[in-house]
């Protein structure tokens, strides 16, 4: 792909960062509850995103702050006004639809002025913002050409383009990338961000990816049938999930099941399949506590091999991939099968398939999750 314009570093599109709070939302599609009392606050200038899977009221929630759902309770308040009752075009938030919904029969240009013309606004500074609109996305160039004219990513900015030349308060984007290929999108998450930081702009995203919340948003609203599972930033999210949605959504999780033997001289750990992993005397396990760690949390070492200070589970390797950085390896602890991820080095040998070894977790590593 050829490089294209630099985005220029002066505009001012931008409106002053607002804030965005939703209280106790309700809404229902018939006997379907999509939003279950949702309760966030989204802070001014923030890149946030709803990070969910399909169905888990994401996309629902996103179209309420717009103005195109209502709910049944609770409100919708932008820089601390309460819009709920506002129509779309009274409520200053700029939508990209996933779509882009650009229109075919017109220019780059129409499609940034489209929204500018049917506010009214004068033919000159309609002018003036469409251009700075399009030099912003890198795209002044273009104005003449039609969208089919344009690849995936230039359609995407153009959508961008004309959503921010109406200087709205907040920018939605409801999964703008999901139509994009694999490199494109990680070029134009990497625009979009820069973009939201030049503006100042409070923005609120909406994905069913997790690597692209992680890698663009300041703070995530993990979902999940219609409830607000956690509300933190990436790391917060990946390093303490609240609960096992969580853990499991937000990159490879480990998950054990068991119970704690208490002996009196000293406490296990008991997977299924009866492997006793000895618990440390200030670990807090609550009641019906899975054990949860991260694949790069855990060495392996031969059966044989010398585990440290870790806590050691015996375990035999069932497969394993080689990921270039790293290798992967699918072991057998018990009944339960769980992944190890050990840093590839030239020359050192690999664990073979069938082999037995040991699955070493350091104690600070390990989480302790119900429900």
């Amino acid at each position: 792909m050829k490089n294209e314009p630099a985005m220029t570093m002066k505009t001012d599109l931008a409106s002053p960062a607002v804030s965005v709070d939703i209280e106790g939302v309700n809404l229902s599609y018939g006997d379907n509850h999509v939003l279950k009392s949702v309760d966030l606050s989204i802070r001014p200038g923030e890149f946030f995103a709803f990070l969910g899977p399909s169905g888990c009221g994401k996309t629902t929630l996103l179209r309420l702050i717009a103005g195109f759902n209502q709910a049944e309770t609770g409100r919708v308040l932008v820089g601390g006004k309460d819009v709920s009752g506002l129509p779309p075009w009274k409520r200053d938030v700029g939508m990209v639809f996933q779509s882009y919904a650009l229109w075919p029969h017109m220019t780059v240009a129409r499609n940034v002025a489209f929204g500018l013309e049917e506010r009214g606004v004068p033919r000159a500074e309609t002018a003036r913002r469409v251009a700075q609109a399009l030099d912003l996305v890198g795209l002044g160039h273009l104005a003449e050409r039609r969208p089919s004219q344009l690849s995936g990513g230039q359609q995407q900015r153009v959508a961008v383009a004309r959503t921010i030349a109406v200087e709205p308060k907040i920018l939605l984007l409801d999964e703008p990338l999901s139509n994009l290929d694999a490199k494109m999108r990680v070029q134009v998450r990497r625009e979009l961000r820069d973009l939201q930081q030049r503006l100042g702009l409070t923005t609120i995203f909406v994905t069913h990816d997790q690597e692209e919340a992680n890698t663009i948003c300041d703070r995530i609203a993990v979902m999940n049938d219609g409830v607000v599972q956690q509300v933190g930033t990436p790391m917060e999210l990946y390093e303490r999930p609240a609960n096992l949605f969580v853990a499991n959504f937000l990159g490879t999780a480990n998950i054990l099941d068991g119970a704690v033997v208490d002996t009196g001289a000293e406490r296990h750990f008991v997977i299924e399949g009866g492997i006793r992993l000895p618990l440390p005397a200030d670990a807090v396990v609550p009641a019906g506590a899975k054990l949860v760690f991260r694949p790069q949390h855990a060495a392996l070492t031969d059966a044989n091999g010398q585990t440290g200070d870790g806590l050691a589970l015996p375990c035999i390797v069932a497969h394993r991939e080689f990921l270039g950085a790293s290798v992967r390896y699918g072991v057998r602890v018990g009944a339960t099968e769980v992944a190890v991820d050990t840093p590839f080095r030239s020359g050192r040998d690999l664990h073979e398939m069938g082999s037995r070894a040991i699955v070493t977790l350091s104690p600070h590593a390990l989480i302790w999750l119900t429900g």
